[in-house]
Formats: C-alpha cells, structure tokens, sequence
C-alpha cells in the first residue's frame, strides 16, 4: 500500500497544504487543500473519498475536485463520512448557494457524487483494503483511520483532543505507522485544549497510554504554519519514557510531498 502526504499542515501558506491522502492511487482520506496538487487524471481516477470530520481545512478541495473531473468520470465519486459530517456538507456546501448540489447533479440518476455513512468502529474492505473507523474527539462529530498494508496499519487520528479510546483500539493493532496531530505549541496550551487539539505536554500524556508491539514510527501532523518552528523544537525535547516496559517512540515531522509504502 503506498500513503503520499498530499498535505498536512493545520492552514495555508506557501507551501502548506492542508490536511489530504492519497492511497494508492483510488482513495483520498481528507480533501484539504492538499488534493489540489493533483493532476486531473489522478483526481479523475479517485473512486473513495474518507472524511474524518466537516471542517474547512479537511473537506475544501472536495467541491472544486468534483467539478474539476466529474463530468469525465462514469461512475460518482463515493464520499464516506460520519452523518453529521454529510449533514454539514449537505447544509453548508452542496447547497446550491455555496456549489451545486453534486449529490443531485448533473441529474439525480447520475450525481457527481455520493454519500455513504460510516460509523466509529466499522471496517470496510475497499480496493483490497481494509479500512478501519476509528474514534476521534473534536468540537465536531469527528473519525479517524486506520489502514491494513502489507507491513502492518497506517493509522491517522484525524483531528482530536484527549482520546483514550484510541489507544485502547491501537494498542490491539499491529501498527507499522502512526500518523497523529499536534496543531499547537505548548504555549497555546490552552487554546489547543478548548479547540480539541493536541499540544506537545498532550502529545506525551497520549502517547504514554500506548503499547506498541514493536517500534513504530510517529508522525506529527496539522502544525499550525505559525507554529510549526516552536513544535517541533519541542516536539525533539519531549521525554517520552518506553510505555509499559516496551520500545519508546520514534518521532518525525510529516511534511507533504513524502511518499510512504506499508
């Protein structure tokens, strides 16, 4: 399975793109400003489309993707996403006043688009992929994902605060990497706290409830651009102890553009 960052930064500046996957060649995870770099015969080949909440900076290229290619496809692209995240993008964005209804358009027989709930917990098997739902808290009904490589899973948080259900899920899985936010520094501690962020003191309290199985490299994603100098400056000096007597964690900053096979 091949992961390219197409963005992972928590806002636009040059050369910040937000939050977007490609997977393999098929299946977006988040539709940020990430996604468009892509050229149009790669949208145009995007069949699955994963969203893990309902916010600007993770569903904005959606829209001008699918008016980028639709009408050269034969099928509509599928976007998965928690209910309330449909409902969000069905009320604020394809609502004929922000863009056209593409659930309904160019004719209701044959949308550009189509929705398909999920739900936290579910796994779905998709291109030969197992893709799991997993739980994310955030001031918005929110997911995360994980996917099954060859190597082990790909697991992405997704936008969240403090989330022990997360770590009791990864702790039962055979992760090969983790890709996780931390959208503040440290001292926007509290900032981060009441927006449903992870900060660096965060970062460590979360990753302390984890027991890989084996070395697994962690990945920091959704900087603020702002930031990014001062997070990872702390991010380097954090002291994450081995958790539960297992391996202590290896830690990078993902930047857009990196390719990743699992």
């Amino acid at each position: 399975m091949k992961v390219r960052v197409l963005g992972c930064s928590g806002a636009i500046a040059k050369d910040c793109r937000t939050t977007s996957f490609l997977i393999d060649d098929g299946i977006l995870i988040d539709a940020g400003t990430g996604a468009g770099d892509l050229t149009l015969e790669e949208m145009r080949v995007i069949d699955h489309v994963f969203l893990t909440h309902s916010h600007l900076d993770h569903v904005a290229a959606l829209p001008l993707m699918l008016d980028a290619v639709g009408s050269q496809r034969t099928a509509p692209v599928t976007v998965h996403a928690l209910p309330e995240t449909i409902a969000a993008l069905a009320a604020h964005v394809f609502n004929d006043t922000i863009w056209p209804d593409f659930s309904r358009l160019p004719s209701p027989q044959a949308p550009f688009l189509r929705f398909e709930p999920i739900a936290t917990g579910q796994t779905l098997r998709i291109s030969g992929l197992s893709i799991e739902v997993l739980p994310a808290v955030h001031t918005v009904p929110a997911v995360g994902y994980a996917i099954r490589g060859a190597s082990g899973w790909w697991a992405f948080s997704g936008d969240t605060g403090p989330n022990p259900a997360l770590w009791q899920r990864l702790n039962a899985m055979d992760l090969a990497m983790l890709v996780i936010e931390t959208a503040f520094s440290s001292q926007e501690a509290q900032l981060a706290q009441r927006s449903l962020h992870l900060s660096p003191p965060a970062l460590v309290r979360e990753l302390a409830q984890w027991q890989p199985r084996q070395r697994c490299p962690v990945y920091i994603t959704h900087t603020k651009p702002l930031e990014t100098d001062r997070i990872l400056s702390e991010v380097r000096n954090l002291d994450i102890p081995p958790t539960g007597g297992r391996l202590a964690h290896d830690i990078f900053w993902l930047q857009a553009g990196q390719e990743f096979a699992i």
